[in-house]
Parts: C-alpha cells; structure tokens; sequence
C-alpha cells in the first residue's frame, strides 16, 4: 500500500471526514511485551508469566498491554502517511480512548485511521484523527480513540 503524502495544511484538509488509509499488520510478540514491562515497570503476570496464562487467564496466553498498543501509533502512522515540510511534530492529546479488546500475544494489529478534523492554529496544523486499532481475524478492535497532533510545517 503507498503511503499518503501530506506537504501542508491544504493536503491534510482534503482527508475531513475520510479515511486516510490504514497501516500493515505487524504482529505482537511475548519478546515485545516483556521489554515493554521491563519500560513500564508493569510486570503484571497477564502480561508476563505465559505458564500461568494458560493455566488462569481466561485468553489462555499472555496479553500486551493496553498502552503497548496504544504506543505503536506512531510506528503505525508513518506506515500511512508522509508528511514533509515539518519542523516539528508534538502529541497533543487522545480523547475518547476506549481498550475494546485484549491482543492476545503472536495476534497481529493494525491501524485505520479517519480525519475527524482539523484546524489552522496561526500556522500551527491540528488533526485530530479517528484511530483505530483492529485485531486481525477479530471484529471488535484493540482500541479507538481521537489522536490529536500538532504539525508545525515549514
């Protein structure tokens, strides 16, 4: 799938209200979830202890964890879009962030991503995108939320 080249305010503004595409499927494995728990320090055992998941958790295998997915937005929106002539991009918020389904270890995910809008800031750029996070060969998704960035361009 090609990426979306986005070079300014008026290349994002044609997305409103669409979708901008969706990333490839990466898959998630118990090696990521255990250096995400040595990151986080959260070394919750539904997250770590594969013996005990399969004994006790009721997926039978261990889980990453919400926010593992959650920080593989950026990974998984650079496989969408291209956008050029920035000097800086910041993470500006995530409203409506809802966990909808755990991504049961050695699944693979992927992003859809809709602009819900987006506004000019004195040259600042705000998109505020309708993210999604599926679940291959799963209809409810990992998670949805509004991600909003700032894009200061050139």
């Amino acid at each position: 799938m090609a990426k979306v080249t986005i070079n300014s305010f008026d290349d994002f503004a044609v997305f409103i209200g669409k979708e901008i595409g969706a990333s490839e499927y990466l898959k998630i494995t118990q090696k990521q979830v255990n250096q995400f728990a040595d990151a986080t320090l959260d070394h919750q055992w539904i997250h770590t202890d594969e013996t005990r998941a399969v004994i006790e958790s009721p997926f039978k295998k261990t889980i990453a964890h919400g926010y593992l997915t959650l920080s593989l937005v950026p990974y998984l929106w650079g496989q969408i879009v291209e956008v050029n002539n920035i000097k800086m991009l910041v993470n500006y918020g995530i409203d409506g962030l809802k966990f909808n389904q755990p991504v049961v270890v050695d699944s693979e995910v992927c992003l859809r991503v809709k602009l819900n809008a987006i506004t000019n800031l004195r040259g600042i750029t705000k998109a505020e995108l309708n993210a999604v996070m599926e679940i291959k060969d799963n209809p409810k998704p990992a998670f949805s939320a509004s991600i909003i960035l700032l894009y200061h361009f050139v």
